[in-house]
């Protein structure tokens, strides 16, 4: 069981890296929120969207490709490195050229025709991303999660700062949502400082026998991640778009996308758990698929994250009372009754990425693709139909739906070609007893705040003591 304690190890130090800096981010809200009204916060919420998905090309999957092909046995891991970033910096340097040339009317096709310098921050950020992506896919490799930790939070920690700056003391009275662009930016190009020497190093090379190798197995990871990014950001790029016109009859649809936005950024304390167990278990599934065991180990990895993902649902669905303080003007709190929804989307996308281990560890990638493609075309529809009829309320039901049918096919895919013994009986018992208990307790109502925060503090701590002594038996070897 000493993997399984490194991995737990690990995922609380690519934390320090990932959910710490992200939830400094996320500390961005209250001010985001508070400065910009919800129409501007929509288009700062549209833009995201696309360069999530975007950000997914630029990197061509070979984050994934450097893990795998630097792994193998008598790899020479700096020619791996060369190879990958070659050929992201090749990709993302030709993407970022005609985001800038044709910046004029991509800013007309996304209803922003004023805008065109938001098109161009937005590729230059893409384009630093991508260009640390490698440096930090190798401190993953090397497990200097330390590091990796220390880098990430002192990005974020400019980043702030920047934000702050700009928004409250260098903007005016009517803050540009450009300022928020322009932060990321210089904020990111500190990276390029802190990878100086790494990036020094580096040599263009190209393998006519190597690369072609890395190609064919990165291609399926990023049309699997395109296609991924897309179902997961699909509703906010075309909520105000397929929202009726007066469907509420007290906001626009640029508002109502707003106040989406600032939901989905509740719902994000969930993804932060799950990015940082991502980071780690990379990495640590690939080290580990030679080892006797490594089905079973896969399978209890995957009990505790599902038992990890459920207190997290709980915790945030039943103290949204207070968590919604955080959105800084009371119009976002509109859609607050949303967040229980998309923390269970979040939490079987996690479940997903736990089963899709079967087709990387096969070199099977295509499935990925078939499985994110399938998932895209539930989610379009799903919104297409749900939209109309529930404003925002059914993209985040439509967004569920795709999530529970992309990670049950790739389960049961998954049983086929590399059986790992998962729990789902007892995984989908946690899940659905923690749902009802979430429903349950926020139809409640108290006379005080400060009651019910003390009824919800007793239900976590009565949910916490039922896990424990479900799960003591399986702690105690845990720690064996």
């Amino acid at each position: 069981m000493s993997n399984l304690k490194r991995l737990a190890g690990e995922t609380v130090l690519y934390g320090l890296g990932s959910i710490i800096p992200r939830f400094l981010n996320f500390l961005l809200v209250p001010l985001h929120t508070a400065v910009f009204a919800t129409d501007a916060y929509g288009v700062i919420t549209k833009l995201l969207a696309y360069v999530g998905v975007m950000n997914t090309i630029y990197m061509f999957g070979m984050e994934t490709a450097y893990f795998r092909f630097a792994s193998k046995p008598g790899a020479n891991e700096q020619r791996i490195f060369n190879l990958t970033q070659t050929a992201v910096l090749s990709i993302s340097g030709t993407l970022t050229v005609v985001f800038i040339f044709l910046a004029d009317p991509i800013a007309e096709a996304l209803q922003i025709p004023s805008r065109p310098d938001l098109i161009i921050w937005l590729a230059l950020v893409m384009f630093v991303d991508a260009a640390v992506a490698i440096p930090f896919a190798r401190l993953r490799l090397q497990k200097k999660a330390l590091r990796f930790a220390s880098l990430k939070i002192s990005n974020v920690a400019i980043l702030i700062g920047l934000n702050v700056y700009f928004l409250l003391y260098a903007s005016g009275s009517i803050p540009d949502v450009g300022f928020v662009f322009i932060a990321n930016l210089i904020a990111n190009t500190f990276y390029i400082l802190f990878f100086a020497r790494v990036l020094l190093l580096w040599r263009p090379v190209f393998d006519r026998e190597l690369s072609p190798v890395i190609f064919k197995y990165s291609f399926p990871i990023m049309l699997t991640g395109v296609a991924g990014l897309t179902y997961e950001m699909f509703s906010r790029m075309t909520l105000d778009v397929w929202l009726p016109e007066n469907f509420y009859p007290d906001m626009s649809n640029a508002d109502a996308l707003g106040i989406f936005g600032g939901a989905y950024k509740l719902a994000t304390l969930m993804a932060l758990a799950i990015q940082a167990f991502r980071y780690a278990a990379e990495p640590f599934f690939f080290s580990s698929t030679h080892e006797k065991n490594s089905p079973q180990l896969f399978a209890r990895v995957n009990h505790y994250f599902i038992i990890v993902c459920c207190i997290l649902f709980l915790g945030v669905s039943i103290n949204l009372d207070i968590i919604k303080y955080f959105l800084g003007q009371s119009a976002y709190w509109k859609g607050v009754h949303v967040v229980p929804i998309l923390l269970l989307a979040y939490l079987f996308s996690g479940a997903y990425y736990n089963f899709s281990t079967w087709f990387k560890l096969t070199d099977k990638t295509y499935f990925g693709t078939i499985l994110t493609l399938f998932g895209l075309i539930i989610t379009v529809v799903a919104n297409y139909i749900l939209i109309p009829l529930k404003g925002f309320e059914g993209s985040s039901w439509a967004t569920l739906i795709s999530a529970v049918i992309v990670a049950s096919t790739c389960y049961l895919l998954g049983q086929k070609y590399y059986p790992i013994p998962y729990k789902i009986g007892k995984g989908l018992a946690y899940i659905l007893i923690t749902a009802m208990i979430v429903y349950s307790v926020n139809t409640l109502t108290f006379s005080s705040q400060a009651l019910a925060t003390s009824f919800h503090l007793l239900v976590i701590t009565f949910y916490l003591t039922g896990v424990y002594f479900l799960e003591r038996k399986e702690f105690k070897r845990t720690q064996a």
